[in-house]
């Protein structure tokens, strides 16, 4: 996938205090885009959005692209 993550976001949101538990219950991601992120796949817009709010970052600190090899 060309676009990956910089960084671990379920980690990161972790050391914001926001427990897989907690992104549930205050309905601000669902567990399915929680399961996306640990694998590191790519989520809706809106899910990017969300993240964005909850990490105080910008798209760009969250994402890259990387030239895929072949």
């Amino acid at each position: 996938m060309p676009l990956q993550y910089k960084f671990d976001v379920v980690a990161a949101l972790k050391g914001k205090g926001y427990t897989s538990y907690k992104l549930r219950q205050e309905k601000l991601l669902s567990e399915s885009t929680i399961q996306k992120l640990r694998a590191g796949k790519g989520v809706a817009w809106e899910n990017i959005e969300t993240l964005c709010r909850l990490l105080d970052c910008q798209p760009g600190e969250l994402l890259e692209y990387v030239e895929s090899e072949g």
